[in-house]
């Protein structure tokens, strides 16, 4: 196939704008049916896809000779490996990279920039060429379920700062980078998975805060921005999401702010597109609104539908075809730019890029973990028995979570020989199962809780376990949160508090050491806990 957009049917065409996903490990009559059949320009991954770093590479090589065979463009092969706790690929061999609010507590641009590398050179290798990172949300609301350590934190700037220096990082090693969710999905409280939610601030406080980041991405280069499932008033007036809003879209992203990358929406089968609009109609308004890409991720029949809405409203003459040209003249650049930065498993020997970089990664882990408040808990006594729980996660969430099952705290303090006594439990907890929890207290001296919060609010079981640990009073007590930093918050009277922004191996191993006192904590908070735990910035 050439790469000009007049070489192409009105099908080939407006498969090229559709990004769509499958659950298989090799490709399936769902995979063939997409590609053969529709034509589409793009694949994304989901933990479903991945079963070893081997297998990965051949599926994504299987699936490009899928196209070529059919004289199709190169797939866009795209994945969501924000790193921290988003990673579908956390099997062996794949550097554990952290997340981005844990990069925020270090304050480091080099940092941020050279994990992206780490991450581009290894998806690059698996096939992928296309990453829905960095999310660039400025998260200043303590309550949003979605968003929270996936974001660098509340200050614009360093948000800014952080998040274009990961772009460059992915990009200069020949993935595309994507930066989320636009116009900014910080300050919501609603996700929009399961509804729609509002931004209701003016324009003023809005170019200041949420777009700033985006601003400077632009700059920056980035390949691509995903838009959110959000309604933004200042900016679009009749409750319209972004990702359907011409004014969003084209009026501000294209014309004001003058992106002239690929505009991707986020997953329409998400509640606050399907449930309201429906997926066909969803996918027709993001073309109108001004979307290159439209990110269907599950279903074939959600799929195939949209695919056709898409095609009947360009022959009805709902969307001009010059709307479509323009967005697949974007696609194909992109392609063309990037086909001669093809990567595979055989060139980049990911043991050897693992040993390199493991050391470096866990530097980054003891310069992010924060202390928050210490009244003389700290350091725990080398030696003497420690009571550890361990908040095991027991459910799928929206994001992909496996640590907590396969390395947990109590194991990184064994590993430096401590005396270890780990009880796990659930994210919540019964009133029942907090009492049998506190009786497995015994005599200990040294306790250590880490809170464990995928949503707004610390789990009310988890809450009612620290406050009778408290009561007991039996010695040292110290929490540690191990993704949202704010848990503090349902915990006013606990006496030492640790932040680690995830529960991740390097994470763990760097927190033991900060409650042994072997490495000082070094991180400062990127967000405001409260009125008495401020934001701290590095500036």
């Amino acid at each position: 196939m050439e790469w000009k957009v007049s070489g192409l049917t009105l099908q080939q065409k407006v498969g090229q704008m559709f990004i769509c996903g499958f659950d298989a490990l090799t490709p399936n009559d769902h995979a063939r049916t997409l590609i053969e059949e529709h034509k589409v320009g793009g694949i994304v991954y989901f933990r479903r896809n991945v079963q070893q770093l081997s297998q990965l590479a051949e599926l994504s090589a299987s699936l490009q000779a899928m196209a070529a065979s059919g004289g199709q463009l190169p797939l866009i092969i795209s994945i969501d490996q924000e790193g921290g706790m988003v990673a579908r690929i956390d099997h062996e061999g794949i550097s554990r990279i952290p997340g981005n609010m844990a990069l925020g507590a270090t304050g480091s641009e080099e940092y941020s920039y050279q994990v992206a590398r780490i991450g581009g050179q290894e998806l690059r290798a698996l096939g992928i060429n296309m990453n829905f990172a960095p999310c660039l949300d400025v998260n200043n609301n303590p309550l949003n379920p979605v968003i929270g350590v996936r974001s660098f934190g509340e200050d614009p700037k360093a948000v800014a700062g952080l998040g274009s220096a990961a772009i460059k990082g992915y990009q200069e090693e020949g993935v595309s980078a994507t930066a989320k969710h636009f116009p900014g999905h910080g300050d919501t409280s609603v996700d929009s998975h399961l509804g729609l939610a509002s931004v209701p601030h003016d324009r003023a406080r809005l170019e200041q805060v949420e777009l700033y980041p985006f601003k400077r991405a632009i700059e920056s280069g980035v390949d691509a921005i995903m838009t959110a499932h959000i309604a933004f008033p200042a900016f679009e007036p009749g409750g319209i999401p972004a990702t359907l809003s011409h004014a969003v879209l084209t009026g501000l992203l294209r014309e004001e702010m003058g992106f002239e990358g690929l505009i991707v929406t986020d997953c329409l089968e998400m509640h606050a597109i399907a449930k309201e609009y429906g997926i066909p109609e969803g996918a027709v308004r993001s073309i109108e609104a001004g979307a290159d890409c439209v990110l269907v991720s599950h279903t074939l029949s959600d799929q195939q539908a949209a695919i056709s809405a898409v095609i009947e409203a360009v022959t009805s003459g709902r969307i001009p075809e010059e709307r479509i040209d323009a967005s697949v003249e974007r696609i194909l650049a992109l392609k063309k730019r990037n086909a001669d930065k093809v990567g595979t498993l055989e060139q980049v020997d990911l043991d050897l890029l693992n040993g390199r970089v493991k050391d470096y990664l866990k530097e980054i882990a003891g310069k992010g973990v924060t202390l928050v408040r210490d009244n003389n808990q700290l350091p725990l006594a080398e030696g003497e028995p420690v009571l550890v729980y361990w908040p095991e996660l027991l459910r799928a969430t929206q994001v992909d979570e496996a640590w907590s099952r396969s390395y947990t705290l109590g194991d990184a303090l064994t590993k430096r020989g401590s005396n270890v006594t780990e009880i796990r439990i659930g994210t919540d907890l019964s009133d029942e199962e907090v009492e049998q929890a506190l009786k497995n207290a015994g005599d200990y001296s040294q306790i250590v809780v880490a809170t464990y919060t995928s949503e707004s609010r610390l789990p009310e079981g988890q809450r009612k376990l620290v406050e009778g640990l408290l009561s007991l009073g039996q010695g040292k007590l110290i929490v540690a949160s191990t993704r949202n930093p704010y848990d503090l918050n349902d915990l006013p009277n606990i006496p030492a508090y640790l932040c680690c922004y995830e529960n991740t191996p390097n994470y763990m191993d760097a927190l033991a050491d900060v409650l042994f006192g072997k490495v000082k904590p070094e991180g400062r908070l990127p967000v405001s806990l409260n009125d008495s735990h401020p934001i701290i910035s590095r500036a």
